[in-house]
């Protein structure tokens, strides 16, 4: 972003100083906060494995946050980020968020990209009362009153539409899963052998290496040897990229040997060259080329904020959900605690880029619509499949949670 743009940003948001004495101080809850700002937390990777993804995402929430504030904040007050870089460690992201809740008090955490960063944070909020908002796709199994899961699609959304595809429309039948060796990509891993067994899909492989791993011949090598005729990849961070070239390099074609991936984003595959993806699959509910008015201006806002060559993604786009229904809640709630955003955001919809998302009021997880893309020259995703609305979030689908069976509410799991 050059100068001038990055200036009316600042000026737009209200970041630029303001030349205020000794602000009044405004109680709402249990916090104590300046009467014309209100802090909120920021906390994704800016270094690190997952930087790759995490430094877009970053970039989305404070655009978000600017677009609030210049339409006037949320109940009066403009809204200050405090940004944290956990560095794609668990660990730093609870030490940052302890920070960001007690001595910050903010009322709110925008953050976490990977379930182990999730699941180091989640024990903080949960004790401080305060929120996380989630955007990450991810393995479900997870039930908080203090997680606003916001564009974050559950296994259902992913798998339940892209393996019965794989089998119908490309004729496959021989499936080996492959990922990041963390809480995700196992999970994950467990859903499809389930949906596999169901369709008449046989998974010849299922092989983790540690989150970071670059040296992916080996296992390019096991998958070539397993006779599997389709890849599902949940490999995660700049691991995707050294994964691809690594198939390439040894000769494969995602024509005669597909690959889907329920991680693969426009980010990645920019930093891997498209080349090294073309014909490859994706299963998210958002893509760049996704074809709403809400989505043409939001590409074109971020690439106004972030510069021309910045591409739009799934985890971002979450990200920027996130922000805006935390926001309509807060103002619904007429207040800032994270119970009182909860009460209010149940039912709640916002028409996003990738069309209309409704937070289930039952967990608070998001009706999104499945989609499966494919991967161009130039780096985007034509979309192949999609669902005709969205698709009710089901958490606990991998163990028998339906539409008529609800295992999880506000209130906890109930298993």
């Amino acid at each position: 972003m050059n100068d001038k743009t990055r200036r009316a940003f600042l000026q737009a948001s209200g970041f630029a100083a303001m030349g205020l004495a000794a602000p009044a101080i405004l109680r709402l809850g249990d916090r104590a906060w300046a009467a014309e700002e209100v802090p909120v937390g920021i906390m994704y990777s800016l270094t690190g494995t997952t930087a790759i993804v995490e430094k877009s995402m970053n970039q989305c929430a404070q655009m978000a946050i600017a677009e609030i504030n210049a339409k006037g904040g949320v109940l009066g007050k403009q809204l200050r980020p405090v940004i944290e870089d956990p560095a794609s460690e668990p660990r730093t992201y609870s030490e940052k968020a302890r920070k960001l809740v007690m001595e910050d008090q903010v009322p709110v955490i925008f953050g976490c990209y990977t379930t182990a960063s999730r699941k180091a944070v989640l024990p903080v909020v949960e004790r401080r009362k305060s929120l996380l908002v989630w955007p990450t796709w991810y393995e479900g199994e997870e039930c908080s009153k203090n997680v606003l899961y916001a564009g974050s699609a559950v296994p259902n959304q992913q798998l339940e539409n892209s393996l019965p595809w794989l089998k119908k429309k490309l004729g496959r039948s021989k499936l080996f899963i492959v990922g990041s060796d963390y809480a995700f990509p196992r999970g994950m891993a467990k859903t499809s052998k389930t949906i596999c067994q169901k369709i008449g899909m046989e998974v010849v492989g299922d092989e983790y290496l540690p989150l970071g791993h670059t040296e992916w011949a080996s296992m390019v090598s096991k998958i070539g040897a397993s006779g599997a005729d389709v890849i599902f990849s949940n490999v995660v961070g700049d691991s995707i990229v050294a994964f691809y070239r690594e198939l390439r390099n040894q000769g494969y074609s995602f024509d005669k040997l597909p690959l889907c991936s329920s991680t693969t984003t426009e980010v990645e595959i920019k930093a891997m060259g498209p080349e090294y993806a073309l014909g490859s699959y994706v299963s998210l509910p958002y893509f760049q080329t996704v074809e709403t008015p809400q989505n043409q201006a939001f590409v074109k806002a971020f690439k106004a904020y972030a510069g021309a060559d910045a591409v739009t993604h799934a985890a971002m786009e979450a990200v920027y959900i996130g922000v805006h229904m935390w926001a309509m809640a807060a103002e619904k709630a007429g207040e800032f605690t994270a119970k009182g955003v909860v009460s209010a955001v149940g039912g709640m919809s916002f028409d996003a880029p990738q069309g209309k998302v409704t937070i289930d009021p039952q967990n608070l997880h998001s009706y999104l619509t499945p989609r499966i893309g494919k991967t161009r020259a130039d780096g985007l995703l034509d979309i192949v499949d999609q669902y005709p609305e969205p698709l009710l979030p089901l958490p606990y689908s991998s163990v028998g949670e339906s539409a008529e069976k609800r295992l999880c509410t506000t209130s906890g799991a109930s298993l």
